[in-house]
């Protein structure tokens, strides 16, 4: 894997990490990391509902909260504090997104990092119980899939951006 781009962030030092998975792609013109998950997020992965749904069946059953998916839907803008679907804006800026989901099983870190017309998504994980390890256990052979296939359905343009 290539080294990751100057503006990535972890949750903590790789070696301390319960999962990691770091994927990019070129992009077809310069994008903020905004306009990168608009673009990836535009044409939602089929079945993906089905296996949020699954996802917060069981989960729930352990008193995690639903998550529901990813809507699909357009922002415009985003400041830290506001929310992408289930995930917490940690931090906005124009190359880089930290969007967190935390519990009492696990933090989750996703940065979008855009760099030299590159788009980078970089997922880790601390876990912090038992749950948290069963948890990620199917999540971890499923994310690297799922993250690559969103990452080649993405648009070849963003419209958005002239």
């Amino acid at each position: 894997m290539a080294d990751l781009p100057p503006n990535a962030e972890m949750l903590a030092p790789r070696h301390q990490l319960n999962y990691f998975d770091a994927q990019s792609r070129a992009l077809p013109c310069d994008m903020t990391a905004l306009q990168a998950w608009n673009a990836t997020m535009e044409r939602p992965l089929p079945l993906m509902g089905l296996a949020f749904t699954i996802r917060d069946t069981i989960s729930g059953l352990f008193g995690v909260k639903q998550i529901g998916g990813f809507t699909g839907q357009r922002v415009d803008t985003v400041q830290t504090g506001d929310h992408l679907d289930f995930f917490l804006v940690e931090d906005a800026r124009p190359d880089r997104l930290l969007l967190t989901e935390r519990d009492r099983h696990l933090d989750v870190l996703t940065c979008v990092a855009v760099h030299d017309r590159r788009l980078w998504i970089i997922s880790s994980v601390v876990t912090h119980n038992l749950f948290g390890r069963a948890y990620m256990l199917p999540v971890a052979i499923a994310h690297r899939f799922i993250v690559r296939a969103m990452l080649n359905r993405m648009p070849l343009a963003d419209k958005s951006v002239t």
